[in-house]
């Protein structure tokens, strides 16, 4: 995983990620949960193709970053490798509906003007462009925030359910957590796609 740079040797092993700024976590955060699905098929790939190895560095990094719970110095084997990468694909594309969001955050919010030319009578804010971009991107940006905030919990909840990878007892709590996001996530796209 590209975005995550593993520590130099003279870093501190022990210091916390919340040291950084908050910016910096959020973005650490999102781009994990973003990059989860695409994480997964590649584990799946290096996996299948003998370099296992490779694929396990790949999620001690995200464990040295803070972004996934790491127990055990011990390299997990294949076998809890395909396991995890599995358990990741839900997440992964829960981590999609989130992502949806902030494109429409975007599209809709802030390039409003650019994607509905006009006229402005019947839009919300108008009948003028200004009127209606600002209504807009105000009504928009407490679903960008809920978007972000998705995207944290998803990263977080990978980091719980990724201990098990590293020997650590997930329990319950973080299953049911998926399983019902999962469902959740099913319902709000069934619900959104009747709506177009």
């Amino acid at each position: 995983m590209p975005f995550l740079a593993s520590r130099r040797a003279g870093d501190d092993v022990t210091e916390s990620p919340r040291s950084d700024a908050f910016p910096t976590r959020l973005a650490r955060r999102v781009g994990y949960a973003l990059v989860l699905l695409p994480a997964a098929v590649a584990t799946v790939g290096a996996v299948a193709a003998g370099r296992s190895d490779r694929a396990a560095a790949w999620w001690a990094r995200a464990a040295e970053q803070g972004l996934a719970a790491q127990t055990s110095s011990r390299r997990p084997g294949a076998g809890r490798l395909l396991a995890h990468a599995l358990l990741c694909v839900p997440l992964g594309l829960l981590a999609l509906v989130p992502l949806g969001v902030e494109i429409l955050f975007v599209l809709r919010g802030v390039l409003y003007p650019l994607v509905d030319q006009g006229p402005y009578d019947h839009s919300w804010g108008g009948p003028t462009m200004g009127g209606a971009w600002a209504v807009h991107f105000i009504v928009a940006l407490p679903f960008a925030a809920a978007g972000l905030g998705a995207l944290w919990q998803l990263s977080r909840l990978h980091g719980r359910l990724a201990g098990g990878m590293w020997g650590r007892k997930v329990g319950p709590g973080p299953v049911l957590a998926t399983v019902v996001s999962c469902a959740v996530a099913v319902v709000l796209v069934i619900a959104w796609t009747h709506q177009l």
